[in-house]
């Protein structure tokens, strides 16, 4: 489980994660709704203890990132692509990181097989498509077969085919109990794949819940998910314009 309490980030006066409070949960998939620069990657970052936050705290099965020793085994996180070497192949790779985890070296070829990249595995990263990428981060993700997943914007960029795998890797995922967290700027993307919603604009959250909390009074998800974003930068952009009169 994943839990966020009154999570606050200031950069100087500015809030840029501003009292957010959430919970995901086992075997659901929560998406993490917001247009870009709405927050989302400072508020993950924080929960994975890349960054401090001002207040407030975000905890993973009870305790912060941070105190875990051997986190692959607990937590799977993909946050700005793979984030490897490009000069390395995709075998590679994964073994180094399953060997700084402790996780055995046959654990590499399921993971290739599972994410579609076997055929793929001795092939230089610098020659991956965004797709392969992506699959490559959520490979390393999954190498400890951990119970909690983040992953920030996995579909960013990907065709419709990529999505879809994408998509379905999460049900998966979820039907299997774990607790599956995952960013998007698109609504789209997240409404055939999510249980949950967290909405965020301007740092702040303004809906969770199930898809009926979340579309209220309109007709569909997405169009839910504009309204309120753009009513929360409508009214930021408003007190900022009263205030300089």
């Amino acid at each position: 489980m994943i839990e966020v309490h009154h999570l606050t980030k200031r950069h100087g006066s500015r809030a840029v994660v501003d009292d957010v409070s959430f919970t995901a949960r086992p075997g659901r998939v929560t998406g993490f709704l917001g247009p870009n620069g709405a927050g989302k990657s400072s508020t993950l970052r924080i929960l994975l203890g890349l960054d401090r936050a001002t207040s407030g705290h975000a905890l993973i099965d009870g305790k912060p990132y941070r105190s875990i020793r051997q986190p692959l085994w607990e937590v799977g996180a993909m946050l700005d692509g793979p984030g490897a070497n490009k000069d390395r192949t995709a075998r590679a790779h994964l073994r180094w990181v399953a060997q700084s985890n402790g996780i055995p070296a046959r654990r590499v070829d399921e993971v290739l097989v599972h994410t579609g990249l076997a055929d793929a595995s001795r092939t230089r990263i610098s020659g991956f498509s965004l797709g392969m990428g992506q699959r490559l981060g959520i490979a390393t993700a999954i190498l400890g077969n951990p119970q909690v997943l983040v992953l920030d914007e996995p579909t960013n960029g990907l065709d419709p085919d990529g999505i879809r795998w994408i998509r379905r890797f999460l049900r998966a995922q979820a039907e299997d109990g774990k607790t599956v967290l995952v960013s998007s700027h698109l609504m789209s993307e997240m409404e055939e794949a999510a249980d949950d919603y967290v909405v965020i604009a301007q740092g702040r959250v303004v809906a969770q819940g199930l898809a009926a909390d979340v579309r209220g009074p309109h007709s569909t998800l997405e169009g839910a998910f504009f309204a309120l974003t753009e009513e929360c930068s409508d009214y930021r952009a408003s007190g900022r314009r009263e205030g300089e009169r």
